[in-house]
């Protein structure tokens, strides 16, 4: 091993060597245990060279679910690439702007999705239609036998998590298999879990975070990974009471449908021992509300896709404290900064910072992203420490009280949503002189998107009219729900529009 973490593989054979039979993974399709996920991910990456894939290059995925693209990742990282997920929920040209900017040398995805994107690189659909026949994923790793690679360098590129960013263009955030072990090991270290452990996601794992939280956090407790790709809160309460789900991570969103839904009983949110909430503040009296109908306390996090994934969590058992994230995972310490850089005193504002802890069991491991995926290589962060662009403050006990996003990202339903990107898509339509886009307080989402269109004299546009434009090019929880249309936006004498004049025109 090149560190006490091991590899992501190493971290995983230690589970198949003790108990080969250990239940690993449950999805809609398949139940498998340690030694049946270890060959399919060793056939991954046989399959993954067989099309060309090298050490080093990039496998994009747009997978459900299932066993693919939990294979697909341990494949990937098996064979030294470069784990890239493509959220399915984007539109084509969102996904067309992260392939353009990776370069991968294949892309696996939905064969309708495959199909539309073969003049952009090498695509190969997954396999479920009759026209895929011969040239899918499935067939692929069907024809090969399990082949095991030399381990990687850990601290090499493998993974990069594309997000707009406030540029509204693709911005890759690269990470090593050291960065992505080590929350997940200071989880199961913090939480106490280990071969019990029953954890389930819903959301997708094309996004980094989930598979940090969930294949990795299964594999270091030698747990069980349960997934599903029902979002609807009836749908997951059934998978949760069905499958024993013991440790669950939600969004408020999905928090507040389940406690809004009648239909829902208690009980069968009864095997949960461990919630968890992310992705998003959530009120405090929806907290209360879950604890009331379901008798389960919400534990919040913060986190961030360059740190990678969860920093800070409530401790297991603590009173809660409220507007309170939690305190820092044992791999990490958080600090507030002032704008020169210097710690400020308890309880006052400032820019959230994150780095190495210094004490403990993985004290100076920790380092945050290796850089920007730019120009097909990684623009290096320049430091150790991570500087958020989150304002907030800690507090006497040492948790992290998140104020407000210095950067103007929208969280919408645990989703980010970047108003640059939406503005960038709203100006490609005849008429539209401006916009601003804008997140708007919602009690079940957070935050919903709004747009302030400026609009040419008699253009003829309508609100209607910029909705549909979005739906053509964004993601659905990108595009605006409310739209206002002005002759004019306030502007400062700089030329910039003044935000925060914006939201009183929708009251």
């Amino acid at each position: 091993m090149t560190h006490p973490l091991g590899t992501i593989t190493e971290v995983f054979d230690a589970v198949v060597g003790a108990d080969p039979s250990r239940p690993a993974l449950v999805t809609p399709t398949a139940r498998l245990t340690y030694a049946e996920v270890d060959s399919a991910a060793d056939r991954a990456a046989a399959a993954l060279v067989e099309l060309g894939v090298a050490p080093g290059d990039r496998v994009a995925v747009s997978l459900p679910n299932d066993v693919e693209v939990v294979a697909a990742f341990h494949g990937v990282m098996r064979l030294g690439a470069v784990y890239v997920g493509v959220n399915r929920a984007l539109a084509d040209v969102e996904v067309a702007d992260v392939l353009g900017a990776c370069a991968p040398a294949v892309f696996l995805a939905e064969d309708e999705r495959a199909d539309r994107h073969r003049g952009i690189c090498r695509t190969v659909p997954l396999g479920t239609t009759a026209a895929a026949a011969g040239r899918s994923w499935r067939d692929a790793t069907g024809a090969v036998s399990p082949v095991r690679f030399p381990a990687p360098d850990q601290d090499a590129p493998a993974a990069i998590a594309f997000t707009s960013g406030t540029t509204g263009r693709p911005k890759g955030v690269v990470h090593s298999q050291r960065g992505l072990l080590l929350p997940a090991a200071a989880l199961v270290s913090g939480c106490g879990y280990d071969s019990s452990l029953r954890k389930g996601d819903c959301l997708p794992l094309t996004i980094l975070n989930m598979q940090v939280l969930t294949t990795l956090v299964t594999a270091r407790a030698g747990g069980c990974c349960l997934l599903t790709d029902r979002r609807d809160a009836r749908g997951v309460a059934e998978w949760i009471h069905r499958e024993g789900v013991n440790v669950w991570n939600s969004v408020p969103a999905l928090l507040y449908d389940l406690v809004h839904d009648d239909h829902i009983a208690p009980e069968l949110l009864r095997p949960l021992s461990d919630l968890w909430s992310g992705g998003g503040p959530c009120p405090e009296e929806l907290l209360d509300a879950v604890r009331a109908r379901f008798g389960l306390g919400v534990r919040q996090t913060y986190g961030l896709t360059e740190a990678p994934t969860v920093v800070t969590i409530e401790g297991v058992g603590a009173a809660h404290v409220a507007g309170s994230s939690g305190t820092p995972l044992g791999h990490v310490e958080a600090v507030v900064l002032d704008r020169a850089g210097r710690e400020v005193p308890t309880g006052e504002l400032g820019e959230i910072t994150v780095r190495a802890s210094r004490i403990g069991p993985f004290a100076g491991m920790y380092r945050p992203t290796l850089g920007y995926w730019e120009d097909g290589g990684v623009r290096a962060l320049g430091s150790s420490e991570l500087r958020t662009g989150d304002i907030g403050y800690l507090d006497a006990g040492g948790n992290l009280h998140v104020y407000d996003r210095k950067k103007l990202m929208i969280l919408r339903g645990g989703a980010n949503v970047y108003p640059a990107e939406v503005e960038r898509v709203i100006e490609t339509l005849p008429g539209v002189r401006a916009c601003a886009v804008l997140g708007l307080a919602d009690p079940r989402l957070g935050e919903t998107v709004a747009a302030v269109v400026e609009v040419d004299t008699g253009c003829g546009l309508s609100g209607d009219d910029v909705t549909r434009h979005c739906r053509g090019a964004l993601a659905r929880y990108k595009v605006p729900e409310r739209v206002v249309l002005v002759d004019s936006l306030a502007r400062n004498a700089m030329g910039k529009i003044q935000r925060q004049s914006l939201a009183a025109l929708f009251d």
